[in-house]
């Protein structure tokens, strides 16, 4: 990788830090500390690409909160006809998943968020739906997602308590645990075993 390559990556990564910050900060001096850190990436972007600090601004630090969508993906898990779901500290149950990290591929983020939340190995083989959040989830978020759901095969390992999770188990559709609808709904675990159960299955995508 080119140096000016790798030092646009690193601004990109204190910009998404610094934009975060000052979405969920409340204390001023960290919000300060957020804002020149902001300011510090799109000088480093102005130096880099050439372009103006107007078009830099505009494009790469504008407004609050996130620019583009956010990805998350969602691991559907199977044993024995049954799919994997986790407890979360709200005390409803999802698929494991969550926030795909910079410089993670949506895969690895599948196979790293199993393991943190349901203490799972997997192997990710197909990708079976992409869809847009606010089509199929409620309530609407402030900001747009897009979920990545992968079916996965179970590699061994088993439930450790965490700072995400209560619990982990694998469950029919007919005998479900209350969903957080927010983050998985039963059309969505429907869709997962349809994909499970047809050798033939596309994509599906918004």
């Amino acid at each position: 990788m080119k140096i000016e390559d790798q030092v646009c990556r690193w601004a990109i990564e204190l910009q998404s830090i610094a934009q975060a910050g000052l979405y969920y900060g409340h204390d001023v001096f960290d919000r300060q500390r957020y804002q020149r850190l902001r300011e510090i990436a799109a000088e480093m972007m102005v130096t880099k690409t050439g372009l103006s600090d107007e078009l830099i601004h505009n494009l790469f630090c504008s407004g609050m909160g996130y620019q583009t969508p956010r990805v998350s993906t969602r691991a559907a898990v199977f044993q024995e006809g049954k799919i994997l779901l986790v407890q979360e500290n709200s005390g409803k149950w999802v698929m494991p998943g969550g926030w795909c990290e910079l410089g993670v591929s949506p895969a690895d983020n599948t196979v790293k968020e199993t393991r943190e939340e349901a203490g799972i190995d997997v192997e990710v083989c197909s990708l079976i739906a992409v869809q847009d959040r606010d089509r199929h989830n409620e309530p609407p978020y402030a900001f747009s997602i897009v979920n990545l759901f992968f079916l996965c095969r179970p590699l061994g390992g088993s439930f450790t308590p965490n700072e995400e999770t209560l619990d982990a188990g694998y469950y029919t559709l007919d005998a479900l645990p209350p969903l957080d609808e927010s983050k998985t709904t039963i059309d969505q675990l429907r869709m997962c075993f349809d994909a499970l159960n047809d050798p033939d299955w596309r994509t599906q995508f918004d």
